[in-house]
């Protein structure tokens, strides 16, 4: 792993990253953008949008936090027997299970006060929960990968991971998001 903390080094680990990021967060504004149509018909789904996919990085990089600390404890393996490996996993899941349906109905509840729903609040929880849990999976999909590559590539999953796993979730959250609107709303 690199401990080089020179301005050189830092640049050198984090920019080509940063660069990378960007255009993914560039590419998830076009998807976003393809589906102006179907956020200005359901305003219901425009309040679920950044939510989803803050709550989606959010979990992401709960996950690449406590992967990361058992990486720098040398508790971590990447084997598939690994049960903080799967535990950790699992947990975030599980949280995705409990809190999306909150999401989805906290997101029909603000826009049935302030211009009335259009969807009905179990379609709205449908949607909500049925995305997070596609988002929670990969999240986690994302979380190991990127941990594993940063470290075989040297770098610090501190650096590295949460950054990739919150831009990633947020291109997935708006895909995953909407093609679970084509699902059970279009």
């Amino acid at each position: 792993m690199t401990t080089d903390w020179t301005v050189r080094g830092i640049t050198r680990a984090m920019l080509p990253v940063l660069l990378v990021m960007t255009m993914v967060e560039v590419g998830s504004g076009l998807v976003l953008g393809s589906f102006e149509a179907e956020l200005l018909q359901y305003p219901t789904l425009l309040v679920l949008v950044p939510v989803t996919i803050g709550t989606a990085g959010n979990l992401g990089s709960i996950l690449a936090s406590r992967l990361s600390t058992a990486f720098h404890l040398g508790t971590l393996s990447f084997s598939p027997s690994d049960e903080k490996l799967a535990g950790n996993a699992i947990a975030t899941v599980a949280l995705a299970v409990t809190l999306f349906p909150v999401v989805g109905a906290g997101a029909w509840a603000l826009q049935a006060v302030l211009a009335g729903a259009r969807l009905a609040l179990g379609t709205v929880v449908l949607v909500s929960l049925a995305s997070g849990i596609a988002l929670a999976v990969l999240a986690v999909l994302v979380t190991v990968v990127a941990t594993y590559i940063a470290y075989k590539f040297g770098l610090d999953p501190d650096d590295v991971v949460i950054p990739v796993v919150t831009n990633t979730c947020d291109v997935l959250g708006v895909v995953v998001l909407f093609g679970v609107v084509q699902l059970f709303v279009i």
